[in-house]
């Protein structure tokens, strides 16, 4: 749990930053998402300060989000969920092909996308060998944490 002081910090490196989003993980199932709106800075007022202290007291009486569920085999395959939230992106630079598309085989440990989140690029691996049926989500796009990502049977 954060108290009102580090969620002010928080913001504060935040502001200072040039991220224009940030994820915190508050527990297992929880999660605080900070996104600016324009291209300019947040910044960091009192009114702000107000806010983190509401959306503190507010976090314990949240309802808890509930546990993403392992993928359940099924007869179009296992789903690979994202582990966090952030950017697709379904090749390793603009200008070069895919990791994997519909058809493609995979070894478990193979690559097969990049998700960017805090300016970071985290490789996406798969959980298990097997072929991939769907890709379902498109380069580029913002994914959140549980959302499919691919189905490999």
């Amino acid at each position: 749990m954060y108290s009102v002081d580090e969620i002010k910090e928080l913001l504060s490196a935040f502001d200072s930053s040039k991220a224009t989003a940030m994820d915190i993980q508050l527990s297992e199932n929880e999660f605080l998402s900070i996104r600016q709106k324009t291209a300019a800075p947040a910044a960091v007022t009192a009114e702000c300060a107000h806010e983190a202290a509401a959306v503190q007291a507010a976090i314990p009486a949240a309802v808890p989000a509930a546990p993403v569920s392992e993928a359940a085999p099924s007869a179009e395959g296992d789903v690979l969920e994202s582990p966090m939230v952030g950017v697709f992106y379904a090749a390793p630079s603009p200008d070069s092909e895919p990791y994997v598309t519909v058809g493609s085989s995979v070894k478990q440990g193979d690559v097969l996308c990049l998700i960017e989140a805090m300016k970071l690029m985290n490789e996406v691996t798969a959980e298990r060998s097997g072929v991939i049926t769907e890709v379902c989500v498109d380069n580029g796009q913002v994914v959140e944490y549980g959302q499919p990502l691919f189905r490999i049977k």
